[in-house]
């Protein structure tokens, strides 16, 4: 007689239960095992790629920044030659706005305005002022007082200034679309 023979029947069925579920609870766990292995490869290896494009993007974004930087900086310096270039302009008008202000005021200039020689309503005409060497007679010409003198010689002063800033203006708004 077999050992075998000896188990009752009912013990027999279950130990070959016992064992059958032991066979499918062993490969589970080993499967369970190799999946997480794979899956922990998986994940590793996304990582890797995720941080790859990080630094990719990372480098991108700093030459980007740099760029703009350089941009940034490039603008600037021509505002600054650009600020420089108007404000010399407009040293050198005020200057000579001011010396010819100062030969208006030492009569050493006169200003004069053309008179319209068909104009009939005028009484008298005055005669041209000529040169010292010369006996060239030119158009009629009437001298102004030197306050008036002053007054035109202060409004055309101001549109001056106007006109060299309205250019700074215009060329920092010029250099700024360009820089776009």
């Amino acid at each position: 007689m077999r050992l075998v023979d000896m188990i009752p029947l009912q013990y027999r069925v279950l130990a070959a239960g016992l064992l059958l579920f032991a066979l499918v609870a062993a490969s589970a766990v080993i499967a369970w095992t190799v999946q997480g292995w794979r899956y922990g490869q998986q994940l590793e290896k996304q990582a890797r790629l995720h941080t790859e494009t990080l630094n990719q993007i990372t480098l991108a974004s700093t030459a980007l920044q740099r760029t703009e930087q350089d941009k940034r900086l490039a603008l600037e310096q021509r505002l600054a030659a650009n600020d420089q270039t108007h404000y010399r302009a407009l040293t050198d008008a005020q200057r000579d706005q001011d010396r010819l202000r100062d030969r208006l005021a030492t009569a050493d200039v006169r200003l004069s305005v053309l008179l319209d020689a068909t104009d009939t309503t005028c009484s008298g005409a005055v005669p041209a002022t000529t040169s010292a060497g010369g006996v060239v007679h030119g158009t009629t010409r009437a001298r102004l007082n030197p306050a008036h003198a002053q007054r035109i010689i202060s409004i055309t002063n101001d549109g001056d200034q106007g006109l060299i800033k309205l250019a700074a203006c215009q060329a920092y708004l010029k250099d700024i679309n360009l820089a776009r």
